[in-house]
């Protein structure tokens, strides 16, 4: 498979990820008080996912110019990030009812998704 069609691919896993581990705490209860604990609420997060998913995937399949998707893919990444790591340093500690290692796991696919748009665009050359 070619790497320009797969690393799209593998960012859209990424993404994926991201609103599997976001969607965890909906299963458990208590989504309210956890998610507007902090500064940010991460499932703004969610949102620019959900349109990553459709700008890697149009890049993917050649909709649009890939080295455009890269591009969009990676300034979304990182909003999402930021957004993400926003929200797990201003979240208070005692209304948290799931465990600790959600919030650094929803942070670390969080992080991966503007590592592999980082990827898709040094494969695009544009990097």
């Amino acid at each position: 498979m070619d790497r320009r069609r797969l690393v799209p691919a593998i960012g859209i896993l990424a993404c994926l990820s991201f609103l599997a581990a976001l969607a965890y705490p909906f299963a458990t209860g208590s989504v309210s008080t956890y998610y507007t604990s902090g500064t940010i609420d991460p499932l703004f997060g969610g949102l620019l996912a959900l349109v990553t998913v459709i700008v890697l995937a149009a890049g993917r399949e050649d909709r649009t110019d890939p080295a455009l998707a890269a591009g969009v893919g990676l300034a979304l990444g990182l909003l999402i990030a930021i957004m993400t790591v926003g929200w797990l340093l201003t979240a208070r500690s005692d209304v948290i009812s799931i465990t600790w290692l959600h919030r650094y796991a929803l942070t670390g696919t969080a992080a991966s998704i503007p590592v592999v748009a980082t990827w898709y665009a040094y494969e695009l050359d544009v990097l």
